[in-house]
């Protein structure tokens, strides 16, 4: 979809999804893929590094030259709702607080891209809408992979903490029986949207064990 950048949000809501270097990709496509069908979602606005792209690349096969082309590549459609937009246009709408937002996630969050936003580090459209989130008082979600972690990724991951954003990293459960990895994937998805308020029929509710 072009043009969305430049208008304000349609009633429903609107999420950021940010897709970094950290390996995951298939997190990203499901993320979306639930996204796009969920009919209390508006729009979704998504921006790739560079380090995304190729993990996109590696991992799902993916290879996009023009960032336009990314939502239906991710989806395997046509995708209604989701925007990809250049990771260098500061001056995007999600670049400005001024534009409303229902949350954010990257996902999945390199240690790079967590360490910047640790620092205030806001030279690309990923990390300053993030920023935006933090100063806003906005949901913000980073959903990193990596382990182990050294001491300068826990203090990073400290640090966002007490700014408001949530560590969420990408920990699949194993207590609702699941037999391929496929459902793994989709109920950490399911985790994820749960914490930004959009809540899935997929996702499995523990209801506890007698005894």
């Amino acid at each position: 979809m072009r043009g969305l950048d430049s208008e304000f949000p349609m009633p429903g809501k609107t999420i950021v999804v940010g897709i970094s270097g950290g390996s995951g990709g298939v997190y990203a496509q499901r993320l979306l893929g639930l996204l796009e069908a969920d009919t209390r979602v508006a729009r979704v606005h998504l921006v790739v590094s560079s380090g995304g792209l190729r993990i996109l690349r590696d991992e799902l096969g993916l290879a996009c030259r023009d960032t336009a082309q990314l939502p239906e590549a991710l989806l395997g459609r046509a995708a209604q709702k989701i925007e990809s937009i250049p990771i260098g246009n500061i001056g995007a709408a999600i670049a400005s607080g001024s534009y409303p937002t229902d949350g954010m996630v990257i996902i999945p969050c390199s240690m790079g891209t967590l360490g910047a936003i640790a620092s205030g580090v806001t030279d690309n459209l990923m990390r300053r809408a993030a920023d935006v989130h933090l100063k806003e008082g906005r949901l913000l979600l980073l959903c990193w992979r990596d382990t182990p972690l050294n001491t300068i990724h826990l203090e990073n991951a400290l640090r966002v903490a007490r700014a408001g954003a949530i560590n969420f990293p990408i920990s699949p459960g194993y207590y609702f029986g699941a037999d391929k990895l496929d459902d793994l994937v989709t109920q950490f998805c399911c985790r994820v949207l749960a914490r930004l308020g959009l809540p899935q029929e997929e996702q499995f509710e523990w209801k506890g064990t007698k005894g």
